[in-house]
């Protein structure tokens, strides 16, 4: 059974989850930072209404945007109360294929429902793409122990203030299937791919010895 993560990953590039999985398991735990940011999404109406509390809050953004884009969440959703107060926390989920960790679970108005926080920054609309896949191995594993249809999840920047819906459609169900069978099969390093975008914040660039090249080379400067 594949993890979230390994799903995700093997989203955005197989080769890096081959490198991933070779790593010591204690290489792979949460960094503190990452869980401070986290933090931010379960403190949501303390900072809302506490002035200092979110000056010294790990956020990206100001005050201002942060409020802004939290009220904006908090009218647009209506599931905001249950996103503020969730009913479980760091929820262990397993499903046919996949298992993992959901942030917040809670019964949203139409149904179960979960939230993934991400502590990185958002796309300008909807999330990323690996996000995506991940938030829908999430989704299905939830309509697994429930037995009842996942139809919307969410996905929080808790450090942009920014929250999103995500709807668990026959795309992104067709994505997260691709993502199983790629994770399925990656049992020794797939084809290396040079140049790729994806390869220049990759911490796995130098042992996998992709050779990234600059704009300049690009351009034949």
């Amino acid at each position: 059974m594949h993890a979230f993560r390994d799903v995700a990953t093997a989203a955005y590039c197989p080769r890096k989850l081959y490198y991933r999985r070779r790593q010591p398991a204690d290489a792979r735990e949460t960094p503190p930072e990452v869980r401070r940011r986290r933090a931010v999404a379960f403190r949501y109406p303390e900072l809302l209404a506490d002035d200092a509390a979110l000056r010294e809050a790990p956020v990206e953004v100001t005050p201002t945007q942060f409020r802004s884009r939290l009220g904006s969440a908090k009218a647009r959703l209506d599931c905001w109360g249950a996103l503020a107060d969730p009913d479980d926390r760091d929820i262990l989920l397993s499903g046919k294929d996949c298992r993992g960790v959901a942030h917040k679970r809670f019964e949203g108005p139409a149904g179960p429902s979960l939230s993934l926080v991400f502590t990185g920054e958002p796309p300008e609309t909807g999330v990323w793409h690996p996000q995506s896949v991940r938030l829908v191995a999430a989704a299905k594993a939830l309509s697994w122990e429930r037995e009842t249809r996942v139809e919307r999840v969410y996905a929080e920047y808790p450090a942009h203030g920014v929250v999103r819906a995500v709807d668990v459609g026959p795309r992104r169900s067709a994505e997260y299937r691709e993502a199983v069978r790629a994770a399925r099969t990656v049992d020794g390093p797939p084809p290396r791919v040079d140049s790729d975008a994806k390869c220049e914040p990759c911490e796995f660039r130098e042992e996998c010895g992709v050779r990234t090249r600059s704009l300049r080379s690009l351009l034949g400067g």
